[in-house]
């Protein structure tokens, strides 16, 4: 009698822990979409160059709604539970713009509405590495872009890409349910603004480190439709422009800046 129920503990434990593992691979191989809302908090800080003020110059802050599609797969193609993962998204919104006039009066002498709109893309390759059944460890490289537009004063647009290394934890307590914690560190490259205007100009800025991490549950309502909330986070900056004359003794750049973006996501994806 003891050897039987030793036995059937067994079957049990392996039962649970394929159907941890299948699970997990399910949620990897989806298309999905989602609503998102992105919490901007933008800030550009003075170093007194060419006269200007120190410390902190204008700030945007504001939620900017959008929608995400992503694609995933974990498929046995090259080192085994080789995962593959795309993503887009675009948010147009408004924020609050903190700041002051050009004719003088100080940081926060000018609040306004500013106009927003940002399309982040990005693609990774990883590897799966097995736990005890019910979880998974998958570690990545990414590859990034990155459009912002700001419509203070005539409009400027910032762009980046990015490279990075990230890890991809998941785990599965329950069937059909899969929690998933996501962190990456990488760094920008080709980072570069286009100001509008009569006194606009395009040129490089300053490259920087680039923080992203994640939460996010899955969960299978049937065999193909599934649903998915999270929240992501991601930081970088902005380093000064050079210098650009406008003539008549009159200069202009564009100063150090630092983004942080926090967005919640809800949607539904289709696994195959």
């Amino acid at each position: 009698m003891h050897k039987v129920v030793v036995s059937i503990g067994c079957m049990m434990f392996s039962a649970t822990a394929f159907a941890g593992t299948s699970d997990i691979k399910a949620s990897n191989n989806q298309i999905g979409t989602q609503a998102i809302y992105t919490y901007v908090d933008y800030t550009e800080t003075g170093n007194g160059t060419l006269g200007t003020a120190t410390g902190t110059l204008d700030t945007e802050r504001g939620w900017v709604p959008g929608s995400a599609l992503s694609l995933s797969t974990m498929k046995d193609w090259w080192l085994g539970n080789d995962y593959v993962a795309a993503e887009y998204d675009h948010s147009v919104g408004t924020t609050q713009y903190v700041g002051s006039y050009q004719g003088g009066g100080g940081y926060g002498s000018a609040v306004l509405t500013s106009g927003a709109m940002m399309d982040n893309y990005s693609a990774r390759y990883g590897t799966g590495i097995i736990g005890d059944g019910e979880s998974m460890l998958t570690p990545y490289v990414e590859l990034g872009h990155y459009e912002n537009y700001r419509g203070v004063n005539y409009g400027e647009t910032y762009s980046h890409s990015y490279y990075g290394l990230g890890a991809l934890a998941q785990y599965s307590p329950v069937r059909r349910l899969v929690f998933s914690v996501n962190a990456l560190w990488g760094h920008t490259y080709g980072s570069a603004i286009t100001v509008n205007g009569p006194d606009g100009f395009s040129d490089r800025l300053g490259n920087s480190q680039l923080y992203k991490a994640g939460l996010s549950a899955d969960y299978a309502f049937m065999q193909n439709l599934h649903g998915h909330v999270g929240v992501n986070y991601m930081s970088f900056a902005y380093g000064m422009s050079p210098i650009h004359s406008l003539g008549g003794g009159v200069y202009t750049l564009e100063p150090d800046s630092e983004t942080n973006y926090t967005t919640v996501a809800l949607g539904f994806g289709y696994a195959f």
